[in-house]
């Protein structure tokens, strides 16, 4: 693996050894590390970020590198320096680069530029590191992933594809409810199904919410409007009120379901309070293994550090 930019960088074993790795390090997290000694990461980000920058930053501090965190308005490409350009400058002076961006042609566009490793640390079209995290949170508890069946109602957005690919990677079942019009892509449909059929898992997109979490593992939900849909905040909210994941939506799901939410949350909009701060809620473990996740694709993506 030399960058991650999609779940779909990842083989099946890959991706269940970065979490087995992840649960290693979640579970001896105290323990002074250096692998990443005298490493730079380069964190650059053109959106907002509260979980992923902060995950990030410490990730990097606790295995003994150091976080060089960047936005937008810090660097050139505000002004105009390609993205290209922009990649085969960082690559002299760091060892890996995490970047936040828009379109997924930015990170492709990066990579191909760069010399170290790129992780897509979110963009328009996939949110793969919390993919990662996500299903850690699952495993953990359902004890496997195999045969886990996953609802997510709302927006087909980033986040809804990156689900899509892991859970048909690793035989869960991903079911996607959404309101006619917000699917999500039909190429990550198309490449989540054939991954499915390899695995033993299933992939079902609908407009029918309860559809969708009837006897589930797990609900999970996002924001209606991601960001740069402000202005259509007010319009989405009509059109998906009925998918609201609130107590009735969650009484369909397992007894056993959890509920899950990549945050930030609106309770009362996507999620009632009550679901949100309820007893089925892991969404803050969810979080928390942010952490543990991206420390274990760093480990990855950086050889070992070898003295200078």
């Amino acid at each position: 693996m030399d960058d991650f930019l999609s779940v779909d960088d990842l083989s099946r074993a890959e991706f269940l050894a970065l979490l087995d790795l992840a649960d290693e390090l979640k579970a001896s997290r105290g323990s002074r590390r250096d692998d990443l000694g005298g490493r730079t990461v380069a964190l650059v980000f053109e959106k907002p970020s509260t979980r992923t920058r902060v995950s990030f930053e410490v990730a990097v501090h606790e295995l003994g590198g150091h976080a060089l965190s960047l936005s937008g308005v810090d660097l050139q490409i505000g002004r105009g320096e390609t993205i290209a350009d922009t990649g085969t400058v960082l690559s002299r002076y760091v060892h890996a680069i995490v970047l936040r961006t828009f379109e997924q042609s930015r990170l492709t566009e990066l990579a191909a530029a760069a010399t170290v490793p790129v992780v897509n640390a979110l963009s328009d079209h996939e949110h793969p590191c919390q993919a990662l995290a996500d299903l850690q949170t699952i495993r953990a508890a359902r004890g496997a992933l195999a045969g886990v069946s996953l609802a997510y109602v709302g927006d087909g957005n980033n986040v809804a594809h990156s689900l899509l690919l892991a859970g048909a990677l690793v035989g869960m079942s991903v079911r996607v409810a959404t309101p006619a019009g917000y699917e999500p892509g039909a190429d990550v449909v198309s490449r989540a199904r054939e991954l499915a059929a390899s695995s033993g898992g299933e992939v079902l997109v609908t407009d029918d919410p309860r559809a969708a979490a009837a006897d589930a593992d797990v609900v999970y939900t996002d924001v209606w409007a991601s960001m740069g849909q402000e202005a259509e905040a007010k319009g989405r909210a009509r059109t998906f009120a009925p998918y609201q994941v609130d107590t009735a939506l969650m009484a369909v799901a397992a007894p056993h379901a959890i509920f899950l939410h990549c945050l930030p949350a609106h309770r009362g909009e996507e999620v009632a309070a009550e679901v949100m701060d309820g007893s089925a809620s892991r969404v803050f473990d969810q979080a928390e293994n942010r952490l543990h996740t991206e420390k274990a694709l760093l480990l990855q993506l950086l050889p070992p550090a070898r003295a200078t």
